[in-house]
């Protein structure tokens, strides 16, 4: 494996894990579960933005996974997008970067 391929999962698995830990920090601390962290996303004008910020991307993320899948055929690295919407574009985008560039995916 390249150290460019190396690269991309060092971030899929970095933006999996550290995003949820602060996540989890807070549902704990707060009692509040899922629904208290999405409300926490729009708290002040600093945070819906961020909020709708990462939106944008991970949509803009989805569109081009699914246009090159379509057009290459590789159905798996479909598997990108519920990465995104459930875990984060910290872990969509270095997860589908890593499973474009292996050797024979054209």
């Amino acid at each position: 494996m390249t150290p460019l391929r190396l690269t991309y999962l060092a971030l899929a698995a970095w933006g999996a894990v550290h995003p949820m830990y602060w996540f989890v920090t807070y549902m704990q601390e707060t009692g509040t579960g899922l629904s208290g962290l999405i409300d926490a996303w729009y708290v002040n004008a600093s945070t819906t933005g961020l909020t709708w910020d990462l939106t944008i991307a991970a949509i803009a993320l989805t569109v081009w996974v699914v246009v090159e899948t379509a057009s290459r055929r590789t159905w798996a690295h479909l598997v990108a997008i519920p990465a995104t919407f459930c875990i984060g574009v910290s872990c969509g985008l270095p997860l589908y970067l890593f499973l474009r560039s292996r050797p024979g995916a054209a």
